[in-house]
């Protein structure tokens, strides 16, 4: 089971993320950083991801070869997390066959309807209860 874990800005999302993922599911799962830039790749890799690549055609041909896809809501939206999601990645990820898993983190431009304002904490303990549903169903 490979999952990408995509995040950008100093990779503090990914990096947390990271840090369950390797904790709490599967070891045999192979989890790939996904950054918009280097510091958030590092960031991601020094966490525990088992390799790391960086920008849009990494993203754009990291999530065809994947079977999960997690990250925050603006990896689907363009131009979202201050510019780093291009156009292309966007599109990526949305089009990628991969499970997708988004945190409903907010984007100043973008409103969520009937989501939960919950912390950051439960949005990621949630997340690894739905990976492991998922992996194991």
């Amino acid at each position: 089971m490979k999952i990408a874990v995509i995040d950008g800005m100093g990779g503090g999302l990914g990096s947390r993320i990271i840090e369950k993922i390797q904790a709490e599911i599967d070891e045999s799962c192979e989890i790939i950083a996904l950054g918009t830039n280097s510091r958030a790749t590092s960031s991601m890799i020094e966490k525990g991801a088992h390799r790391g690549a960086t920008g849009e055609n990494s993203v754009a041909f990291m999530v065809k070869d994947v079977d999960i896809v997690v990250g925050p809501l603006g990896i689907i939206i363009p131009n979202s997390m201050l510019g780093e999601i291009t156009p292309a990645m966007a599109e990526a990820v949305a089009g990628s066959s991969a499970e997708i898993f988004l945190l409903g983190i907010k984007q100043p431009h973008v409103n969520l309807i009937g989501v939960q304002d919950i912390s950051l904490n439960e949005m990621i303990s949630e997340l690894i209860t739905d990976i492991k549903d998922f992996i194991g169903g």
